[in-house]
């Protein structure tokens, strides 16, 4: 209990996260403080760039690809397919929202967050932890099977309200393959490996040095946006506000039971955990919002961005580190 409290203290007083919580303070004091939007869209590039560039690296120095890799990965695409209809299960049996709102919400809960696995890597090198740069393509390719999931959970409980599915089908998997989020993410994972260690000399003061920095400006940019919606939140019922806490905690139980089963280690075992048990705010957002036009934003959007990610990163962080240093081995 000790140790999973200095955890928590730890990444509550890393410098991200209080920039996260200053943007936060400054929204709610309706400061007039804001980040241009350009500049958020640089930092997010950045991110992807840095994020997907250091995994490709990474992966790159290994000898071989294992079986746990690839297991790891297969792994990933499964539980972004099953997790949205584990979260449409307990939002039809708690809830009172409707069947296509249910769908679109927990599409976003088999998808991943970028800044929340960002922030869980910020808090590997804190803690001086290693991790195998696989894991970046598990989040690369987890955004696809959760949308195509919402889709098949809308389509299959309310047909008659999304009967030009087959019309949206080729438009939506076009959007998907092609979104700029992935591609980014997936062609800097591949060019860090290709270049490899002496593409890392040549990128390390891009990459590396300014990455704290640049992620502390991104959290402040994120605190900023939340309080932006945290007016809708008036509108939740308690069941409803529950899930948003709830569901990343059964994701982490997905999450380290798969990682116990393939033998993953530590560092790996706590991101894959991460990934499973964020929630998408950026790539799933866009994609339900044109193909169930019906659904409410206004409860998918609050519920993702406003509950599960400060959670996650102020608390969940610290508590899958301490749940992945219990099962996994070093």
């Amino acid at each position: 209990m000790i140790e999973l409290l200095s955890f928590f203290v730890e990444n509550l007083l890393s410098p991200p996260i209080l920039f996260f919580l200053l943007g936060v303070i400054a929204g709610c004091l309706k400061s007039n403080l804001e980040i241009p939007e350009q500049i958020s869209k640089y930092l997010a590039i950045y991110l992807m760039i840095a994020i997907g560039f250091k995994g490709g690296v990474v992966i790159s120095e290994t000898t071989n690809v294992d079986n746990k890799a690839i297991l790891t990965i297969l792994a990933g695409i499964i539980a972004g397919f099953i997790q949205p209809f584990i979260g449409y299960f307990f939002l039809k049996h708690t809830t009172r929202i409707d069947k296509l709102t249910a769908a679109a919400l927990a599409a976003h809960y088999g998808s991943v967050s970028l800044v929340t696995f960002v922030t869980a890597i910020n808090f590997l090198e804190l803690n001086s932890t290693i991790y195998s740069g696989y894991i970046i393509s598990v989040l690369s390719l987890m955004e696809a099977p959760a949308i195509l999931s919402g889709i098949i959970i809308a389509y299959t409980s309310k047909q008659k309200n999304v009967d030009n599915y087959h019309k949206l089908k080729p438009f939506l998997l076009k959007e998907v393959f092609t979104n700029g989020s992935i591609l980014l993410l997936l062609g800097s994972f591949f060019i860090g490996w290709v270049s490899g260690t002496q593409g890392m000399q040549k990128m390390d003061g891009f990459v590396i040095s300014p990455f704290q920095g640049l992620l502390s400006l991104f959290l402040l940019d994120m605190g900023l946006l939340i309080t932006k919606h945290l007016a809708e939140l008036k509108e939740f019922t308690l069941k409803l506000a529950l899930f948003g806490l709830y569901m990343p905690l059964i994701g982490s139980v997905i999450g380290i039971s798969l990682s116990v089963l393939i033998g993953l280690d530590l560092g790996t075992g706590f991101l894959f955990t991460v990934l499973i048990s964020s929630a998408s705010y950026i790539v799933v957002t866009a994609a339900m919002r044109t193909s169930l036009p019906e659904a409410k934003a206004t409860i998918y959007i609050p519920m993702t961005l406003a509950v599960t990610f400060p959670f996650n990163i102020t608390l969940g962080i610290p508590f899958y580190f301490t749940l992945a240093q219990k099962f996994l081995a070093e």
